[in-house]
């Protein structure tokens, strides 16, 4: 399973020859070296580098740590010593990335990305939501000029899935997942009258609560009133935030949780789900790799979480899974570019999604991928993310927000008084600010 993450993982590579010029220059350069942490997908960096070396007489040597926090600590270390690898990754939020590039780290591909190779530019053959991920627009909070720094190798989306077989053992079209919150809690009736388990998640990761909640959110309210309300404009005792908070009372009220899916890490929701002990879950794309190896003989299908209200969109938090970045060096940076180009061509991208099951990022590759990936891509359009909003939460709001929502869930305390609580923790939050 990919490690759960706030913002997305971002992934800074240098590639250290240039593959395709003058023999010359190739010669002088040895082994491009990769440091990763993605152990489910050693195997396919393994292949993928092969391939390289025999196609361009160029090695690549991948270099895998885990798990994550061994890596990251591991990156941080070599970035104060200045011995980078080639090509590594570091996971943190955009603030991270940013500090990056400002510290001369990350070359800024928008010309590459913009260049056509005969009437399609790079970044054309790529999900606009995935390469947004990598993008600071001009007059950003971060000081970064504005431009792409980076270029995705998947997408991913957060999504609900539901077990096909379960949905019809209570009756229900197991071809028709419900669409609308009415139709989900009759959906979770209809499957208590039958003693199935309903809905499972890793709530015990507020991140995930954080993610469903600002689904419901920008479906209830729209994404406009969500940004003023992290802009201190709206408060969180507004009666749209509390039939946010009103779901989850609805939740518990229902019985439509699994029993402890309130501090259940995700690994332990993704198993329950795999054996077939909850009709319905809420996971990422990255679950698809998870469930084939838990469960096989699984049926199950992708849908977005459930609307609340027709009149705005149901957005989820999704766009790059992995992205690569160019080191700001002169010199290596054409052979990066090139590199780069190669790894994100529909090929290498259908091969991975085939090894990996993850989404490519190359929207050619889509045809080739398995059905219940194309379910997950068929919304890729549909997702925004903390990552590439106009404006953002405080980390001690959002954990105030997500810890009331747990609290909701196990009936210790009311929708409006979590939204009380969460308003005083941003009325302080702003009052310091403001000092």
């Amino acid at each position: 399973m990919k490690t759960p993450i706030k913002s997305f993982i971002i992934f800074f590579v240098l590639a250290a020859f240039l593959p395709g010029c003058a023999s010359s220059d190739v010669k002088q350069q040895d082994t491009i070296t990769v440091w990763h942490w993605l152990s489910d997908r050693d195997d396919a960096f393994q292949e993928l580098a092969k391939r390289y070396e025999e196609k361009y007489h160029v090695k690549v040597k991948f270099d895998l740590y885990a798990p994550s926090e061994v890596y990251t600590q591991r990156v941080k270390a070599a970035a104060q010593t200045k011995t980078l690898p080639d090509i590594y990754g570091i996971l943190g939020e955009k603030r991270d990335f940013a500090s990056f590039i400002k510290s001369g780290h990350v070359a800024d591909l928008t010309e590459e990305l913009n260049k056509k190779a005969g009437t399609v530019a790079w970044k054309d053959e790529l999900f606009v939501k995935a390469l947004s991920v990598n993008e600071f627009l001009p007059d950003n909070e971060y000081g970064v000029q504005a431009g792409i720094y980076g270029v995705p190798l998947d997408v991913m989306t957060i999504q609900m899935v539901y077990n096909k077989k379960l949905l019809g053992q209570a009756g229900l079209d197991p071809n028709r997942p419900p669409a609308t919150w009415d139709e989900f809690v009759m959906a979770c009736r209809a499957l208590k009258k039958k003693g199935i388990p309903r809905f499972v998640s890793g709530f015990g990761e507020i991140w995930m609560i954080d993610a469903l909640a600002s689904n419901f959110a920008m479906n209830v309210m729209g994404p406009q009133k969500v940004f003023d309300t992290y802009a201190g404009k709206v408060p969180y005792t507004d009666p749209d935030w509390i039939k946010v908070l009103s779901l989850f009372k609805q939740m518990h009220d229902e019985g439509i949780l699994v029993e402890g899916a309130v501090t259940m890490v995700n690994k332990t929701a993704e198993q329950t789900f795999a054996n077939e002990r909850s009709a319905f879950a809420y996971n990422g794309s990255w679950c698809v790799n998870v469930y084939r190896g838990m469960n096989p003989r699984l049926e199950y299908g992708a849908m977005l979480p459930p609307k609340v209200v027709k009149e705005n969109p149901m957005l989820v938090w999704g766009g790059a899974g992995t992205s690569f970045m160019v080191n700001n060096h002169p010199i290596r940076r054409e052979a990066a570019v090139h590199f780069l180009k190669w790894l994100t061509a529909p090929e290498q991208q259908a091969y991975l999604s085939e090894a990996t099951n993850n989404l490519p990022a190359n929207k050619a590759s889509l045809r080739q991928i398995p059905p219940i990936l194309s379910e997950f891509a068929d919304d890729v359009e549909n997702t925004t993310h903390p990552n590439v909003y106009p404006v953002h939460e405080t980390p001690s709001v959002t954990e105030a927000l997500d810890k009331g929502i747990q609290s909701i869930l196990i009936g210790e305390k009311t929708p409006e008084q979590t939204a009380e609580d969460v308003q005083r923790v941003k009325t302080k939050e702003t009052k310091r600010s403001a000092g």
